[in-house]
């Protein structure tokens, strides 16, 4: 079988799974587009599979790791979910109140991506707090086809009130110093600038590729956003030149970082369109962020 490697791989096979991951394509039209591409080698099979998620082999702090302090709790979400389940996560020898994290899933759920980058922003001197919004619906359900299907049958609004009720949580709990941050990813990087617009005492918003929020709503932000695009995601890096303008007319503190040649995604460990070094970039700049906004 032919090894794939990334640079193998044209661009519009990166925007094809773009369209998948975000419900525009089925996966059987995904398949068929991809036979296209089936050339010199490769089969639609092992473009598949290379395309997919490898959750196992791309952990970087394990859920046992022993300088954590990690463990699933409920917390009330009364205009949303009712009760959310959520990864609560803290370094084991912190001996005092720490800032607060919330870390956003993307449109499929709590995944053990997700619980994973909670835990390392954990390790890095926070409390984090990772909710599921699929939990309503039994909660992330193992897949990634399944838990998009699952996300969207909520409803949005209720979903925000969710993340709402994450830092309302947060903000309260023993471990924590009461100055809270959200990173988001993806549609969680959506909920991090709706967060910064609709949260007067957020402390900080970090939201990766994610959707603006309406222009008319920027005035209503209170927190320092650190925002990273990937130059390749014209979907989303598109809306971030009047956002930015909206921005500068109202005042507001931000930083903006476009990583050149990366995919939507880029941050995400377990796909091919995670770029090592605009990931490792993005994240030293997160928890710099976090350090000095939250501590």
């Amino acid at each position: 079988m032919t090894q794939i490697k990334k640079e193998d791989i044209k661009q519009e096979v990166f925007d094809l799974y773009d369209a998948y991951a975000h419900n525009r394509l089925d996966r059987r039209t995904f398949t068929q587009k991809l036979s296209a591409y089936a050339v010199g080698g490769l089969t639609v099979s092992s473009l598949m599979s290379f395309m997919m998620p490898d959750y196992e082999g791309a952990i970087q702090v394990k859920a046992d790791d022993p300088r954590l302090k990690s463990e699933y709790i409920n917390y009330p979400s009364p205009k949303g979910g009712k009760t959310i389940k959520a990864l609560l996560s803290r370094p084991a020898d912190a001996k005092n109140k720490l800032g607060g994290i919330i870390v956003v899933h993307e449109n499929r759920g709590l995944n053990p991506h997700i619980e994973d980058v909670a835990r390392r922003a954990a390790l890095a001197g926070f409390v984090s707090l990772a909710p599921d919004a699929l939990t309503p619906l039994g909660g992330y359900p193992g897949t990634d086809d399944e838990g998009r299907a699952m996300q969207s049958k909520r409803d949005p609004k209720e979903m925000q009130e969710d993340f709402i009720a994450a830092y309302e949580y947060l903000k309260t709990n023993k471990d924590c110093n009461g100055k809270i941050g959200v990173v988001g990813f993806c549609y969680g990087g959506g909920i991090a600038n709706m967060m910064a617009v609709r949260i007067p005492g957020l402390a900080a918003a970090v939201p990766f590729y994610g959707g603006q929020p309406a222009l008319a709503d920027v005035p209503n932000i209170k927190a320092p956003l650190q925002l990273h695009y990937a130059s390749l995601d014209t979907r989303i890096t598109g809306g971030w030149p009047a956002y930015e303008a909206a921005l500068k007319e109202n005042g507001k503190k931000y930083q903006a970082f476009i990583y050149e040649g990366a995919n939507h995604g880029f941050h995400n460990d377990t796909t091919p369109r995670y770029d090592k070094a605009a990931a490792e970039l993005a994240w030293q700049r997160t928890i710099g962020f976090f350090k000095e906004n939250l501590n």
